[in-house]
């Protein structure tokens, strides 16, 4: 055997591969920069220098931004335009469609903050009238009800009320209404002013300055937001930014208003379309609303035989309720004898009185200290009987002067008008107007049971009567009797 024996070949053991040696990429010099030449240090220097600049700079005008950053305007000015046709219409009918729906509910905002006086209420654009309960933190000495017209405005000062408002009782207290007659343009006559100003029987002219804001949902009505001058509130300013806003619906109906009135004051308005009550001005403003017509056959023939029921009568105890002065009086008249005396008291100056005598034409006075009555002393005292007549001069003297010549001469049917059934001292009553400035109250036996003038601020003075038996009167005259017939 001469071949030489090899030795088997040692596989590895199963599962096992031989290690295999790891294979490097060989090195790129244009990868790692190795190779490449040194960088000069100005150069990086200077990066680093402009580096350093730029985050300061950003840091800067980050922080600025931080600083001076605001909400954005309500109103971008992207947004802003000149009305469409349609808005334009919607926008000139806005008043007349006031005037169309008669009633809204207010609620009224004037002032902000701790000085704001809050008003809710009603306006009655075709009467016109506004009723209102004044609260609020700033409300102060105007707490309580307010009734205005166009010419008058009348309150019930309530320094007790709860400081929120609430709606005021449809049918209003009859007591402790005083004339107010406070600068125009702030304060409750410029609200008054601005609520009854909605209402017009005409289309306003077209508003050139009139610019669309923006949409938004009032009480899930769509309604448009515009700025716009408005003839009411033309004391305010023209400058666009003292403009109102109007937030109006598709219908030409004001949802808001937004503005300021004359004297800068800021205000707010908020329409309640859906309530609208029917509305009673207090018996100064002519109370609860009649359907006036011409007097029926037996209405006619009361007021015809009125002066000789007064004669009959002979007189009547009276009071005198005259918001207009804010004063109350209390005395007598005599028909039979022409003449009345009674005792007057302002309640702004209730330490003192004054009596009146009166005749057709003619009133004397004298101041006296209160004292404790209240009705006029008798008999008068000698410098009330000796003072010299002159012409009625204010309200309650031209009352108490009607009242005295109703015993005169009869009034024809066709210069009266009945406005309407009421009741007073528990008896039914006829009220009949006289040539639009005298109401006679009159019961179904023809006897006057109020007397009511119409003053020059359309407020009416009231004179209550409870015809009757009177003392003697000074000044008033003694019947003459006929001498008797001898036998």
């Amino acid at each position: 055997m001469g071949a030489t024996a090899r030795r088997p070949r040692a596989d590895p053991p199963l599962g096992r591969r031989p290690p295999v040696a790891p294979v490097e990429p060989p090195a790129d010099p244009q990868l790692d920069g190795t190779d490449d030449p040194p960088e000069r240090p100005t150069r990086r220097r200077a990066a680093l220098v402009a580096l350093a600049a730029a985050a300061t700079a950003s840091a800067a005008a980050l922080v600025a931004g931080l600083l001076s950053w605001s909400p954005e305007p309500a109103d971008p000015a992207g947004t802003v335009r000149p009305l469409t046709a349609v808005e334009a219409e919607r926008l000139a009918a806005l008043r007349v469609t006031n005037l169309r729906d008669v009633r809204a509910g207010v609620r009224v905002t004037l002032g902000a903050g701790g000085g704001r006086t809050e008003l809710v209420g009603w306006v009655d654009w075709a009467r016109p009238l506004v009723y209102l309960d004044v609260g609020g933190p700033g409300a102060g000495a105007e707490r309580g009800l307010v009734q205005g017209t166009a010419s008058t405005l009348l309150v019930r000062p309530d320094p007790a009320a709860t400081p929120a408002p609430a709606p005021p009782p449809l049918v209003p207290p009859d007591d402790r209404w005083r004339l107010r007659e406070p600068p125009a343009g702030s304060g409750l006559p410029a609200v008054r002013d601005l609520l009854l100003g909605l209402g017009t029987v005409r289309i306003d002219p077209p508003s050139p300055e009139a610019r669309w804001l923006r949409r938004e949902i009032v009480d899930d009505v769509p309604v448009d937001v515009l700025q716009a001058p408005l003839p009411v509130l033309q004391g305010a300013g023209s400058a666009p930014d003292r403009r109102p806003r109007l937030w109006v619906d598709r219908d030409a109906r004001l949802h808001r208003l937004a503005g300021w009135l004359p004297d800068g004051t800021p205000v707010t308005v908020e329409l309640a379309r859906s309530d609208r009550p029917t509305l009673r001005p207090v018996d100064a403003l002519g109370g609860r609303p009649g359907l006036p017509r011409a007097l029926s056959d037996g209405e006619a023939d009361r007021l015809a035989r009125l002066p000789d029921r007064l004669r009959a009568a002979g007189g009547a105890t009276l009071t005198v309720t005259a918001p207009s002065a804010d004063l109350r009086g209390s005395g007598w008249l005599s028909w039979a004898g022409s003449a009345a005396y009674l005792s007057v008291v302002e309640a702004d100056d209730p330490g003192r009185r004054t009596l009146v005598r009166a005749r057709p034409g003619s009133v004397a006075r004298l101041v006296v200290p209160a004292g404790g009555a209240t009705g006029p002393p008798l008999p008068a005292p000698d410098g009330l009987v000796r003072a010299a007549g002159r012409p009625p001069g204010d309200d309650v003297e031209r009352l108490v002067d009607a009242a005295l010549r109703g015993a005169g001469s009869a009034v024809p049917a066709t210069a009266a008008v009945r406005v309407r059934d009421d009741r007073v001292a528990d008896r039914a009553v006829d009220v009949i107007e006289v040539r639009g400035r005298l109401r006679w109250w009159i019961d179904r036996s023809g006897l006057p049971r109020r007397l009511e003038l119409r003053t020059g601020r359309g407020v009416w003075v009231r004179l209550d009567l409870a015809p009757g038996r009177v003392p003697a009167l000074p000044g008033a005259e003694r019947p003459v009797r006929k001498p008797a017939k001898r036998r």
